[in-house]
């Protein structure tokens, strides 16, 4: 069972490391990194790569298909190659997923017309433009295709889909070894939890932290 993560210029890491620390784990897993060209590509933070394994080129047919977010998916939504990729393995994956914005290249490939989909919520809107049913949900499953809220969310997606794959125990065998046991110390992990003041300052601020 081939796993292929799609990289590109400042993605967002933990969006492509919290559902490979899971679904790695899976038996029979074969996890490939694989971008335009292969070797280190650079994560949003600019000061962490992730190495891609093999050029787009020669990852033709994986069976799962997981496409991360950032602030790089804007250059990649018009990127012919990237999304004609997208298009063409996904015509034989048995699961098309995405995290946080990655939903907007799915979308923009075509392939979630008419299709429930979420996003990272600053980029909800943009999901209806593309062709999407937007939905603030933190997990969307829509036939194959299953998309994730933003970063975090990645970590729950992949254990609906070690379910979905190899059933409850394994799925729960990994939960624990990874010990997987969400406690924050706060409770603005969403638009409906955080302070208002704290969501507008975000807005306003392009979710420039550093900025509020």
């Amino acid at each position: 069972m081939q796993i292929a993560f799609l990289l590109y210029d400042r993605f967002t890491a933990l969006d492509a490391v919290g559902p490979y620390e899971v679904l790695s784990r899976l038996p029979g897993a074969e996890v490939v990194f694989t971008a335009a060209r292969p070797g280190p590509v650079l994560t949003d933070s600019g000061s962490l790569s992730l190495t891609a394994d093999l050029p787009l080129s020669e990852v033709t047919s994986p069976d799962i298909l997981i496409v991360p977010g950032g602030p790089g998916t804007a250059a990649q939504l018009t990127d012919r190659a990237v999304l004609d990729w997208i298009r063409a393995v996904d015509a034989n994956t048995a699961w098309t997923t995405s995290v946080c914005s990655g939903s907007l290249l799915l979308a923009a490939a075509g392939l979630l017309q008419d299709r429930r989909a979420t996003s990272h919520w600053i980029c909800l809107d943009d999901l209806a433009g593309l062709g999407a049913v937007p939905t603030d949900e933190r997990v969307v499953f829509d036939g194959k295709y299953a998309t994730a809220a933003g970063v975090s969310a990645g970590i729950d997606l992949a254990f609906h889909l070690a379910g979905r794959l190899a059933g409850d125990a394994v799925a729960q065998a990994i939960q624990l070894v990874v010990e997987y046991d969400p406690q924050p110390p706060y409770h603005a992990g969403s638009t409906a939890t955080a302070p208002a003041e704290l969501v507008a300052a975000l807005r306003a601020n392009g979710l420039a932290v550093t900025a509020v």
